[in-house]
């Protein structure tokens, strides 16, 4: 624990958390945080980010073992810098721009195969594969009837990883 924190900072005397600690551990509000981010790229630390797809590649251990860091620090598991994103979001322009190139194909094939990449590949195929496996990883290791995967810790926890990871997911498929 740092030393500048307390125990019992955000819980006031009856046990509840207060309104400023409350709306900052809420998924919207970490939303609302991150899609505001989205445009200060000075903001942005691309140099951790490409790090971190560096070494989604050669070591996957350091990057799990980064978020396990944050997560005991900084009590998420998500990063709070959408730089990855905006890496991704380039990475996979450049690539498909490219590829539109090589096969000699024309703009309005190039356009419409960079959103397909985009939206169905990468977002539509990477939710899927978040959802499935949140639902078979907490089904299996739940004890309650209760559905995990709906609940707010899930999500806080699923996106973080699952959605900067499952684009390399097709690698192992």
């Amino acid at each position: 624990m740092l030393p500048s924190t307390s125990v019992n900072s955000s819980v006031q005397g009856n046990g509840v958390l207060n309104s400023r600690d409350a709306a900052r551990h809420t998924a919207g509000a970490k939303r609302y945080k991150y899609l505001r981010r989205l445009f200060r790229f000075r903001q942005m630390d691309f140099e951790f980010a490409a790090w971190q797809m560096l070494y989604l590649f050669t070591s996957p251990q350091r990057v799990y073992r980064n978020f396990h860091y944050r997560k005991q620090t900084k009590d998420q598991w998500a990063r709070d810098d959408p730089a990855f994103l905006v890496l991704l979001s380039i990475w996979l322009c450049v690539s498909t721009i490219g590829f539109g190139f090589v096969l000699d194909m024309g703009f309005f094939e190039t356009i419409k195969l960079l959103l397909w990449v985009v939206f169905i590949d990468c977002v539509g195929v990477g939710l899927l594969i978040a959802t499935l496996m949140c639902i078979a990883i907490f089904e299996k290791y739940s004890n309650s009837s209760v559905s995990i995967c709906t609940s707010d810790s899930a999500l806080r926890a699923v996106p973080g990883t699952g959605m900067e990871l499952h684009p390399y997911s097709v690698f192992l498929l």
